[in-house]
């Protein structure tokens, strides 16, 4: 069974949630709007979302705050800011409470389409949820976790081919079991 992601799309402009349906109907999302951030935190409170897209000036809440309530409430949820207005200082603001991106306005169907597919496709790092967003910079990588991920990026041909010579054989036993199990209660009925 198929289920749509569903996106919700902040923005005092009418037209971006418009856009972003127009782009989205038909390709698995269902798209959300909000006015503002006030109306959209109370979507966050009640629904889950697989993505949250918001502008970065409106009225009330501005759209770093909206993003910095929304990863409060559902770390897991990622936030993408949506500006014509970018700056270093926004990015920064943004990058600190944990966007995964920016959208410049104005928007294409390519580029609403890609950033979507990008942040709804990728199951976010569970490491996030356990930890909050703050202002610190990450610690820098131990060797046993670069050792490991060498391990694992050398090691990858090896699992696949291990996936491509078993599954037939998980396969046969499937149907062969299948078969059996047919055939006792073909026979149970005779």
């Amino acid at each position: 069974m198929n289920t749509l992601k569903k996106v919700l799309v902040i923005d005092d402009d009418p037209v971006i949630g418009r856009s972003f349906d127009r782009v989205l109907a038909g390709k698995g999302y269902v798209v959300v709007s909000a006015e503002n951030g006030q109306e959209a935190l109370k979507k966050v409170a009640n629904e889950d979302y697989d993505a949250v897209f918001t502008d970065i000036r409106m009225p009330g809440e501005d759209g770093i705050e909206v993003a910095r309530q929304v990863r409060a409430q559902r770390p897991w949820t990622p936030v993408v800011i949506i500006t014509g207005y970018g700056s270093a200082e926004n990015e920064a603001r943004a990058e600190a409470v944990g966007v995964k991106g920016f959208l410049h306005k104005p928007l294409s169907p390519q580029m609403i389409e890609q950033s979507v597919a990008a942040v709804t496709a990728v199951p976010q790092d569970l490491s996030e949820v356990a930890a909050p967003a703050t202002d610190e910079k990450p610690a820098k990588r131990s060797f046993g976790v670069f050792l490991k991920d060498v391990v694992l990026f050398l090691a990858a041909p090896f699992i696949g081919l291990a996936y491509i010579v078993l599954f037939p054989f998980i396969g046969l036993g499937m149907l062969a079991w299948m078969a059996a199990k047919a055939w006792r209660k073909q026979a149970a009925a005779s």
